[in-house]
């Protein structure tokens, strides 16, 4: 009891916190919990939760539009969160979706606690951003530039962020809702953030649980097929599934399934658990 209450503590003034998008659960599935893209939200998540969800319990993190933890503080900040959900749940065993600066955090959450995840999926992670220098540049843009602009800049933005023909109308309003959700400041610390970001061939090596790799094939932001081919390497237990015909925000897509994608690699099933 001692233990929880200092865990619940530490989540009151927590920059992170999970949310249960279906409402319940049912026993004897293995959780997934979706880490989001630099808007945090979580929302993002919603076209894929239905297919999913026969498969496992779903959680999704959201961290607070205000925050400017560093990378250590968000990793520390997760761990803590996943730590509570075992004491007060006990769930069989947890996995890690992470999507773009969300595939980032759960890099880091896996090698930092190896133990305590039993497998990540890494969709489009941006752990290339730094590789991009054009991108790097945006980092004093943004900082810098007048609102009207920064609120207008997300438009402009929609077409590398996503293929939009293959995105319904609603999913590519609520993309753009969550682009707008945070302010020039956080926007710029996250992207430097995503700058900064790096893991070494060690540190990968120590989580020799399954890493599943997706990338989209026609992503226009970043370099996410030939980053797939880096972290197959970097990790022991990989593998890699490439989206010819996706962009970065593919989980939007009308065309993608992310619940056929774990089924097709085995992800989450009970043969490929690891016990390290």
């Amino acid at each position: 009891m001692t233990i929880l209450n200092q865990t619940q503590n530490k989540l009151n003034n927590s920059p992170v916190k999970l949310f249960n998008p279906q409402k319940r659960d049912r026993s004897g599935l293995p959780w997934l919990i979706y880490l989001p893209g630099m808007d945090g939200t979580g929302k993002l998540f919603n076209t894929q939760m239905a297919q999913l969800a026969s498969k496992f319990n779903l959680r999704c993190l959201t961290i607070s539009p205000t925050d400017l933890s560093n990378w250590q503080q968000l990793t520390k900040a997760t761990i803590n969160c996943l730590v509570r959900e075992l004491l007060q749940d006990n769930p069989d065993s947890i996995y890690l979706c992470g999507e773009s600066f969300g595939g980032c955090l759960a890099m880091s959450v896996a090698v930092t606690a190896p133990r305590l995840i039993s497998g990540i999926a890494l969709i489009n992670a941006a752990s290339s951003f730094n590789e991009q220098p054009i991108l790097g540049w945006g980092i004093n843009l943004t900082r810098w530039m007048p609102q009207w602009i920064h609120q207008n800049s997300a438009v402009g933005l929609l077409p590398f962020l996503a293929e939009l023909s293959r995105i319904d109308y609603s999913d590519r309003k609520d993309l753009l809702k969550a682009m707008k959700s945070l302010s020039q400041e956080v926007v710029s610390w996250r992207l430097s953030l995503l700058r900064d970001f790096c893991l070494t061939p060690g540190q990968c090596s120590r989580f020799k649980k399954q890493a599943l790799i997706v990338a989209g094939g026609c992503d226009r932001l970043l370099p996410s097929k030939k980053e797939a081919s880096k972290l197959l390497k970097l990790f022991p237990n990989s593998t890699v599934e490439i989206l010819p015909n996706s962009g970065h925000a593919c989980l939007l897509e009308k065309e993608i399934n992310l619940a056929k994608i774990f089924a097709k690699h085995q992800f989450a099933e009970k043969q490929n658990f690891i016990c390290c």
